[in-house]
């Protein structure tokens, strides 16, 4: 019966968020909370102006519910002294608080953006240097909380176990701070087209699944389900053509939850793997940039990446299912590392 939670999380995760969406979408429509899309993107995106954003707001709702119905059907199907067993494990339930409240954050720097852009009708939104602030601040806090929390060690497949508490393990700290601040930004980066970050957030989130199960880490393994199911329900309403926009409220969101989860199964690194999308976005910004500061020219007909492809011809859907191809890909060789590894 235990084994049903997570499955019965992802459900309600899923009818939740979806049925959500008929309520929020007209509420969003009725502020005018809607895009403004900026001239230097590709000019069909025009037909894209005014569609509401702020609606990761659905998944956001919809995974803390199925959440806090899981636990509660846990304690009612006999499974609450097991889950309260692992919980007290190294701390892992105020571990699993931490990611949540440090994702739910992340969530709020995004819809304080979101709201900028939504009142002033602009596509800017928060300076950068505030926002990256306010991230590495929640991103400083997490890890503090982590740490007092016992987290003391992390795993690499192949290696072992790796004392992060003394010596050159205290290097992993920095790291890890660098670590949030960059998949955060990744996971936003990859919100550019319709259902493009839902899709290669909903195979990355399988794969914590799938993982967490492996590990038994059942607290985190409800938080994947829950998360997966949400954003099926998403795309319900976001895949091409999207009828609303997740917003930086959304991949925000998603972004600290990626990084939660990735801490939580206490094996980061395989988020390298995992997430190489969101990497193969980010670092194509990053060498745009590069590349025309040196030559004046652009590498890239436009970045992030997937723009790149838009720009070439190709169709959003093709986008996605490809992008999506590639995350599957690099989850499952993550999968078999961690199993072989263990």
């Amino acid at each position: 019966m235990q084994s049903l939670i997570p499955i019965i999380a992802a459900v309600l995760a899923f009818l939740i968020t979806a049925a959500f969406g008929a309520v929020l979408i007209p509420f969003l429509r009725k502020l005018h909370f809607g895009q403004t899309i900026l001239d230097i993107g590709p000019k069909w995106h025009k037909s894209k102006q005014g569609t509401p954003i702020m609606g990761g707001i659905m998944f956001i709702v919809g995974t803390l519910l199925a959440i806090l119905i899981g636990y509660m059907l846990a304690s009612f199907m006999g499974s609450g002294e097991m889950l309260m067993r692992e919980a007290a494990s190294e701390n892992r339930l105020v571990q699993l608080i931490a990611g949540v409240a440090m994702a739910l954050l992340m969530g709020f720097i995004g819809f304080m953006d979101d709201y900028i852009k939504a009142v002033k009708k602009q596509n800017l939104g928060l300076k950068a240097s505030q926002k990256t602030f306010l991230q590495l601040l929640v991103a400083a806090a997490y890890l503090a909380t982590m740490y007092l929390g016992g987290m003391t060690t992390t795993y690499i497949p192949f290696i072992g176990t790796i004392e992060i508490n003394h010596g050159f393990g205290l290097l992993f700290w920095p790291v890890a701070l660098i670590f949030i601040y960059g998949f955060t930004n990744a996971v936003n980066l990859t919100d550019g087209i319709d259902g493009l970050a839902a899709s290669v957030t909903f195979v990355v989130s399988l794969f914590y699944v799938m993982a967490t199960s492996v590990l038994g880490y059942y607290g985190y393994n409800l938080l994947a389900s829950a998360l997966t199911g949400a954003l099926v329900g998403f795309l319900v309403w976001n895949l091409h053509p999207a009828r609303v926009f997740m917003g930086d409220t959304g991949s925000m969101f998603l972004g600290g939850m990626v990084v939660a989860l990735a801490f939580g199964s206490n094996c980061p690194i395989l988020l390298f793997l995992a997430g190489i999308l969101y990497l193969i976005e980010a670092m194509s910004v990053v060498i745009q940039v590069a590349y025309y500061k040196r030559t004046k020219k652009r590498l890239f007909k436009m970045s992030p990446i997937h723009h790149h492809f838009e720009m070439c011809g190709w169709k959003e859907n093709k986008i996605v299912l490809v992008f999506s191809g590639v995350a599957l890909v690099g989850c499952a060789i993550a999968l078999v590392l961690l199993w072989a590894g263990l």
